[in-house]
């Protein structure tokens, strides 16, 4: 078979764009609604995606312009998932868990225990918090800074893999006539002693279907490159055009080999925002109707968020974005990307406000069928792209309309899957069960 791009559906509640809670069309409380979540999942799958993305923030937003966006409340990832397994045969599971607040085994177990629901389709999305929030939930007055973040990421890594060793794939017998439950020399006890973490293990979960869960990283900051070439087996990543995509696909795939890797054991998957019209004119006239919801000062917070937990509000609209300081709280790649974004177009704050409002920063295309498909071929086949985290501007009406009409045009163009390959997450994505390193 020819190669073949990935889809992930990246749900983020109401959509991707701030302005979704409000149109006519959107259930405003989707957040807490399993059922509207569960049409999602069966949309998906029914396209044949390779996966469900699901992001998370271990805080709530409180500043005043807060109560004026949809981001307040939303199901516990891991929780959803675990749900939504149920009621899905194929499809990959992915939910984001901080390496920031979050403890090694905790995390360890409770993907473990996704795996074995789901029959082998989970995947953690392994991320540094970049919400400066979070810090004041977990008994600490600052956030973690930067460099402290990443040590802690890549250590918080090795536990967790380790544990998903400690048993290896046959412990288990469970032989009732001789009474063993178990091999005891199939059992492996970590003792991990590091610089962040002491856990000394065994994991209390059988090794799952997968042999560990499928690891995702978001970072692309030069850390986060490192980490992601060292750690991940799928990146997520933003890039606003194709030469930019190009040069990061280059240069991570390029770092693989320091750590004994091959091209194909990482599959970059950018994020897309897709409006679909039947007509070009049709596509434009839908993403001006969500960019009309946007007020400006909703724009501007979403923007400061966004470029590192700067709070904007003191800057007139019609200005243009203030020199800040290098964030070290938040995302360093996105705040380099969206202010090289206004100086080149010349944005004022609420003209840049508004023009991430859907998108955030990602690749966005606004069109019919055809061109969206035109501009995915485009980057999987001139190295920017092994496939794509698809980001739509509302639920579910966005995701049945890329769903219905360019999944279609890459299934016809035999770019797109029209059956699942295998069970679980790795044969669909086309990733090697890794062996047990104890064994």
């Amino acid at each position: 078979m020819s190669r073949q791009l990935k889809l992930g559906a990246f749900l983020m509640a109401t959509g991707h764009h701030v302005a979704a809670w409000r149109h006519p069309d959107v259930p405003a409380n989707a957040g807490l609604d399993f059922a509207h979540y569960k049409r999602l999942a069966q949309i998906a799958e029914a396209a044949k995606f390779d996966t469900l993305f699901v992001a998370d923030s271990v805080a709530a937003p409180t500043q005043d312009i807060a109560s004026r966006m949809a981001r307040s409340d939303h199901f516990e990832p891991l929780t959803l998932l675990s749900a939504l397994s149920a009621v899905t045969e194929h499809i990959g599971l992915i939910a984001t868990a901080t390496t920031s607040y979050n403890e090694p085994y905790h995390v360890a177990r409770k993907f473990a225990s996704l795996d074995h629901l789901s029959g082998g389709r989970a995947g953690w999305n392994l991320v540094t918090s970049d919400n400066a929030a979070e810090a004041q939930n977990f008994g600490r007055d600052e956030h973690i800074g930067h460099a402290e973040r990443y040590s802690r990421a890549r250590e918080f890594h090795q536990v967790v893999t380790g544990l998903w060793d400690s048993w290896q794939d046959d412990a288990f017998i469970r032989d009732k006539a001789s009474g063993a439950y178990y091999h005891p020399e199939k059992l492996h006890v970590l003792n991990h002693v590091g610089e962040h973490f002491k856990v000394k293990g065994p994991l209390n979960v059988a090794r799952s279907p997968q042999g560990q869960p499928v690891i995702v990283q978001a970072g692309s900051s030069e850390t986060g490159r490192e980490l992601a070439a060292q750690t991940a087996e799928v990146v997520f990543t933003a890039q606003t055009s194709l030469a930019s995509a190009q040069a990061f696909y280059a240069d991570l795939k390029g770092r693989l080999p320091k750590y004994a890797r091959s091209a194909d054991s990482l599959k970059i998957m950018p994020g897309v925002f897709v409006v679909v019209g039947q007509t070009e004119a049709e596509a434009q006239e839908k993403c001006e109707t969500f960019q009309q919801l946007v007020e400006p000062e909703v724009g501007v917070a979403l923007l400061g968020r966004m470029l590192g937990n700067f709070d904007l509000s003191k800057y007139p609209l019609d200005g243009p974005l203030p020199e800040l300081p290098l964030t070290d709280s938040g995302q360093q790649s996105r705040q380099k990307l969206l202010t090289e974004l206004a100086g080149r177009e010349h944005l004022t704050l609420a003209e840049l406000g508004r023009r991430i409002a859907g998108g955030r920063g990602h690749y966005s295309v606004v069109g019919t069928p055809a061109q969206i498909a035109d501009r995915l071929q485009e980057w999987f086949e001139q190295g920017a792209a092994d496939g794509f985290n698809v980001l739509v501007p509302h639920l579910p009406g966005g995701l049945e309309d890329f769903a219905n009409g360019v999944v279609p045009e890459l299934q016809r163009r035999g770019l797109f899957r029209t059956e699942y390959e295998g069970r679980t997450l790795r044969q669909n994505l086309g990733l090697a069960r890794p062996g047990n390193r104890f064994a």
